[in-house]
């Protein structure tokens, strides 16, 4: 199938949360209060208006009614050649029948949003020192490097270009914000882009996903539902359910609480990713049968987030079918 046409149409989004530092959200309602950056100014722009008929939730809702399933591809979907958080990444995962893409963004000492996961450049890029101690200028004249340590001929991004190459391909980018920058500052330039149609933006703890809903309560988030006394307290204190994608860990999968979701309209997901050797992605690949994946599929699962995306979409299976289901029934 055409990839673009499942991903043709723009939709509303709201922000939500994925990423593989989130499981201690899952486990208790009392979450860490985390100090939010002073936004930087921002010129005021009138968003694109859209002229989509759907919405990224009526699709999240089409596809958990239908028993499909959506792949996130972590920090872009790196491959060799391909290093996490390039707009060329994202391109390929695109081209590989990935729709759904979990990037970082990060801000310069001057106050450009960019693509980084670290705190420092040393790792991913050409460059060394802290993120927050380096301007545009200096990083935007680095080279990005792959997760096998050669030297591409990329560039990072800013976070501008990334959302207009999402607005043109149609492709949903997943946005975890990194310290150096806002959330403020990220739905700012979301708007500016007129990208609110394909984005989801993560959250960390109920402070974080709260003040997303107060700042874009027309975008999708991610946001970490513990028991349903916690659930119930989050919508009460504000949390939109219609754009709400529940995170639901890394450790253990809970097709009883994605059930348990589901039957409320509430989408599920949940990562497989982590540190190599240590992540489910790894355990479940171990024998070589990816049964346990295909488990993940058939117990109501909506949304994976994953290190090894590329080996997912070409198993055969419950997985495979699942996500071959989302793409049919519920194109954009």
């Amino acid at each position: 199938m055409n990839c673009l046409k499942f991903l043709s149409i723009p939709v509303l989004s709201l922000a939500f949360l994925i990423g593989c530092e989130q499981q201690a959200a899952i486990d208790s309602a009392q979450t860490a209060e985390a100090a939010e950056p002073v936004a930087r100014p921002t010129a005021s722009v009138e968003p694109a208006q859209s002229t989509s008929t759907n919405t990224l939730p009526d699709m999240f809702d089409c596809v958990r009614e239908n028993g499909g399933l959506l792949i996130a591809s972590h920090r872009g979907g790196p491959a060799p050649g391909f290093p996490e958080n390039a707009v060329e990444t994202l391109a390929h995962a695109l081209a590989n029948d990935i729709f759904i893409m979990e990037v970082d963004v990060a801000e310069s000492r001057d106050g450009v949003l960019f693509l980084m996961h670290d705190r420092s450049l040393g790792r991913t890029t050409t460059g060394s020192g802290a993120v927050a101690d380096a301007d545009w200028s200096e990083i935007s004249a680095l080279r990005l490097v792959d997760n096998d340590g050669k030297v591409t001929s990329y560039a990072p991004p800013t976070l501008d270009t990334a959302l207009e190459w999402a607005v043109e391909s149609g492709a949903i980018i997943e946005l975890d914000r990194k310290p150096t920058t806002s959330f403020r500052n990220i739905i700012d330039a979301v708007r500016a882009a007129g990208a609110e149609n394909n984005v989801i933006i993560i959250t960390y703890n109920d402070d974080e996903a709260l003040q997303v809903s107060r700042l874009a309560p027309d975008m999708m988030m991610t946001a970490g539902i513990g028991d349903r006394q916690h659930e119930a307290g989050l919508i009460e204190a504000g949390l939109n359910p219609e754009r709400l994608i529940a995170w639901t860990g890394t450790n253990r999968p809970s097709p009883g609480k994605w059930k348990g979701l589901a039957s409320k309209g509430i989408e599920s997901a949940f990562g497989t990713l982590g540190r190599p050797g240590e992540r489910l992605d790894d355990q479940y690949w171990a024998d070589g049968n990816p049964s346990e994946f295909d488990a993940l599929a058939t117990g109501g699962l909506v949304m994976l987030a994953t290190d090894v995306p590329y080996k997912l979409t070409s198993t055969t299976g419950a997985l495979k079918r699942a996500v071959d289901t989302a793409q049919a029934k519920c194109p954009r």
